[in-house]
C-alpha cells in the first residue's frame, strides 16, 4: 500500500493535535482536583471556626459575657468575712479604673447622706445613702461576682458585697433580703437584693459603698446619681486622694 507525502503529514498532525488534547485534558484534570483540595480545605477550616464559636457560645451560656475568673482578681481575700479583706495587702499609689459598663443600685436618684466624717455620730460615713423603700430591688453596680453576704446587727445590717471585673468591689446595706449567694456571678444590672432598714439605721434607705483594695472612695466622685450616670468612662484612683476615707489619725483630728 502506497502513502502519499500528504498523507503521511495529515496523520502526524492528527497525532500531534491529539496530545495537545490530552495534556490539556491531563492539565485541566490536575487544576480542578487542585481547587477541589483548596475547596476542601477551606471548609475545614469554616468548620473549625463554626466549632470555636459554638463553644464560645456555649460558656457564654455558663458564664453570660463574663470571662474566666482572673486569679489575680478573685483570690485575694477572698474567703474573708470583712468588708476590708486587703489590711495586709500593698495599695498602688494609682489605678485608673474602668467604670464605663455600670448600672445604677437602685432607681430611685436621690442621695440622702453623703460621704464622709459625721460629727454628729461621732464616726466616719464610708458610703452613701440612696433614697429607697423597703422591698426596692438592689442592683449590681458592675459585672463581677458575689463575696460576701452577711448579717451585722449593730451596723450594716443585712449586707452583700460584690467584686467586679474592673477591680472594684461594693456594698450594699441595710438589705431586708438577699438575692444572690457567695460566688455567684452577675452582670451589671442584675438584681442581687431587696432593700430594708436592718441594722444601724434611721430609716429605709439602701447604704452604697465602692471600694478599691479596701479603701473606700467617695460614690459620688463616681456616679451622677443625680442623672442615672456616671461622670467619665474611667476613674483615677489615687490612694491619697480627698476622695477616699480619711485614716484613723485624720479621723481622729476631725473629731476635735
Amino acid at each position: 500500500m502506497k502513502f502519499s507525502f500528504n498523507s503521511l503529514r495529515v496523520a502526524f498532525l492528527g497525532i500531534a493535535i491529539l496530545s495537545v488534547s490530552l495534556a490539556a485534558n491531563s492539565q485541566s484534570t490536575n487544576d480542578y482536583r487542585s481547587r477541589h483540595r483548596n475547596l476542601l480545605a477551606k471548609q475545614n477550616r469554616v468548620k473549625d471556626k463554626i466549632k470555636v464559636e459554638e463553644s464560645q457560645n456555649y460558656a457564654r451560656g455558663l458564664y453570660g459575657d463574663k470571662e474566666a475568673d482572673r486569679s489575680d482578681i478573685y483570690s485575694e481575700g477572698w474567703n474573708s468575712d470583712r468588708v476590708n479583706p486587703y489590711q495586709n495587702s500593698t495599695i498602688p499609689n494609682s489605678k485608673v479604673i474602668d467604670v464605663s459598663r455600670y448600672h445604677m443600685p437602685v432607681k430611685q436618684k436621690v442621695v440622702t447622706s453623703h460621704f464622709g466624717y459625721r460629727k454628729q455620730f461621732g464616726r466616719m460615713h464610708y458610703g452613701v445613702d440612696l433614697k429607697a423603700s423597703v422591698g426596692d430591688t438592689v442592683y449590681a453596680a458592675f459585672s463581677g461576682k458575689v463575696r460576701l453576704t452577711k448579717f451585722e446587727r449593730n451596723g450594716y445590717g443585712f449586707y452583700v458585697i460584690v467584686r467586679h471585673d474592673n477591680g472594684m468591689e461594693t456594698v450594699y446595706g441595710h438589705l431586708s433580703k438577699f438575692l444572690v449567694k457567695p460566688n455567684q456571678h452577675v452582670k451589671a444590672g442584675s438584681p442581687i437584693a431587696l432593700s430594708g432598714n436592718t441594722g444601724r439605721s434611721t430609716g429605709p434607705h439602701l447604704h452604697f459603698e465602692t471600694r478599691y483594695m479596701g479603701v473606700a472612695i467617695n460614690p459620688e466622685k463616681i456616679f451622677d446619681f443625680g442623672n442615672g450616670r456616671t461622670h467619665r468612662n474611667q476613674y483615677t484612683f489615687n490612694k491619697n486622694s480627698n476622695d477616699n476615707a480619711p485614716s484613723s489619725r485624720q479621723s481622729a483630728s476631725r473629731r476635735k
